[in-house]
């Protein structure tokens, strides 16, 4: 698995996931940790109301992005992470937020186990993966003599044929619930993220998108959406 490029400052992603983020779980007066961070920019669209935010990521210059972005007034903590075992007490947060990591982790199973494991009972977790039907790859592909790496319908090929090739997995909603349900968690609510036009490079199109068929944060059509959102709590010990 290849290591993901975080979205950067100010795109439309970040503010979709928030607003949907906020319409299922409570942020003020609790503990959350941004499982992933990356260079932050999703940690500093998240902040504001939480008691503390806790961001986590394995590499030291996306966390010194982060920490030249925010001020001691932002309440976060970025933490460096080794990939494994999370430097946090057992059931300390109350949520967790996970945008687009889960796909690119050496073991799914590991992560899923950390993240519930600093989870309080009952605490939030809210993830997203990439969806296989959006019709562009979204991670990219080392694809034999096409030098462009986001080929329409390539994440529509079978799974084996498409993990030959992908910088990261991608996910069917069945795939991910039954993944995460496996794991411990119970999931509350599952969510197709609307595309948001971000790496479109025609100014004039995207607006005019953004505007029309992909205006919503969510959408009941997979075809529209480039991920999977999920809401899940902790379940009890197993």
């Amino acid at each position: 698995m290849a290591r993901g490029k975080p979205a950067g400052y100010g795109q439309e992603i970040l503010a979709r996931r928030r607003r949907l983020t906020a319409s299922l779980i409570p942020f003020e007066g609790r503990t959350l940790l941004d499982f992933g961070c990356g260079n932050g920019a999703q940690t500093v669209a998240l902040a504001g109301a939480q008691r503390m935010l806790i961001a986590v990521d394995i590499d030291l210059t996306d966390l010194t992005i982060l920490r030249t972005a925010t001020g001691p007034a932002d309440a976060i903590f970025p933490v460096l992470y080794d990939g494994s075992d999370l430097p946090l007490p057992d059931g300390s947060v109350d949520g967790v937020v996970c945008y687009e990591v889960l796909e690119h982790v050496p073991d799914e199973a590991v992560a899923l186990a950390e993240i519930r494991r600093v989870l309080k009972p009952g605490g939030d977790f809210v993830l997203t993966v990439p969806n296989k039907w959006w019709i562009f790859e979204t991670h990219g592909a080392a694809l034999p003599l096409l030098p462009w790496n986001r080929v329409p319908f390539f994440s529509w090929l079978p799974d084996p044929l498409h993990r030959r090739f992908a910088y990261a997995r991608i996910y069917r909603k069945e795939d991910i619930v039954r993944l995460v349900t496996s794991h411990g968690f119970s999931v509350h609510a599952v969510l197709y993220v609307t595309a948001p036009m971000d790496v479109l490079g025609k100014s004039w199109l995207r607006d005019i998108l953004r505007a029309g068929p992909f205006s919503r944060d969510s959408t009941k059509c997979p075809l529209m959406a480039t991920a999977i959102l999920l809401h899940c709590r902790k379940g009890g010990e197993r």
